[in-house]
């Protein structure tokens, strides 16, 4: 590659950022720079600069929409470990979800599982899923949820702060259960599950299986509202597979 672009070559790239076309004005330069790019198709060129327009601001918007999601692990992955006999998954049903039809259909998604199993690393990597598809989605454990409903009341902003923990296309609730429901943390989670869109979607991780959850509530009138409205329609996905926690990292 030559390393000197000419004068009309450089002003052409820099029109392109000032368009603010920045993917494209790389490409350019690298194809500029390239001594074999007359041997490059021209449909190919233009093929490459488009593509590498599309792409920046594709990881542009979708680091956004991360950002704003609050994952706990920003850059899950579904690797081939989900293949592994002994954690004991439904890959077929993983793989299923990972298309995201469930939240375009507004269902809820129960994972449960024993502690270290990799609920929450599986959850955040099915949020990036949606999340690639440009869905709205929010994380949050379920203690910090309750928490930031009572400072919002105590603050007078609570329709507020409801309207936006409703607004996304999926709302992920994460360890569900270590935590007293007492009769105000009961409201205050029927409140959001009652003003959740039936066409959102509710994900809840928990280390309790699922029929232990109505023992969860201290009120079960409220344990019969929310667990209603949490559990008519939803997915259900198990594991208790080895523990992740215990493997050595591979760099040892």
């Amino acid at each position: 590659m030559t390393d000197i672009l000419s004068t009309g070559d450089y002003e052409l790239c820099s029109k392109l950022k000032a368009m603010r076309f920045s993917g494209m004005a790389e490409a350019l330069e690298e194809l500029l720079r390239d001594p074999n790019s007359d041997l490059i198709p021209f449909r190919e060129k233009v093929g490459r600069l488009v593509d590498a327009e599309w792409d920046l601001r594709y990881n542009k918007k979708l680091n956004r929409f991360i950002k704003k999601a609050t994952l706990k692990y920003p850059h899950a992955d579904l690797d081939e470990t989900i293949y592994d006999p002994e954690r004991l998954l439904d890959t077929r049903i993983i793989e299923e979800l990972t298309k995201c039809k469930w939240v375009e259909e507004g269902r809820n998604l129960m994972v449960t599982g024993q502690t270290g199993s990799g609920k929450s690393y599986l959850a955040n990597a099915l949020a990036i899923c949606a999340l690639r598809q440009f869905k709205t989605v929010k994380y949050c454990k379920a203690s910090h949820l309750i928490d930031e409903l009572n400072r919002a009341e105590a603050m007078d902003n609570y329709r507020e702060t409801l309207a936006n923990l409703v607004s996304f296309d999926l709302l992920v609730i994460d360890d569900f259960g270590l935590m007293q429901l007492d009769l105000n943390k009961c409201r205050n989670l029927f409140e959001v599950l009652e003003s959740r869109d039936p066409g959102r979607s509710t994900m809840v991780i928990s280390q309790f299986p699922v029929n232990a959850w109505y023992d969860l509530f201290q009120e079960h009138t409220y344990a019969d509202a929310c667990l209603n409205r949490l559990l008519h329609n939803s997915y259900r996905l198990e594991m208790n597979g080895k523990n992740m926690r215990d493997l050595t990292p591979l760099n040892r």
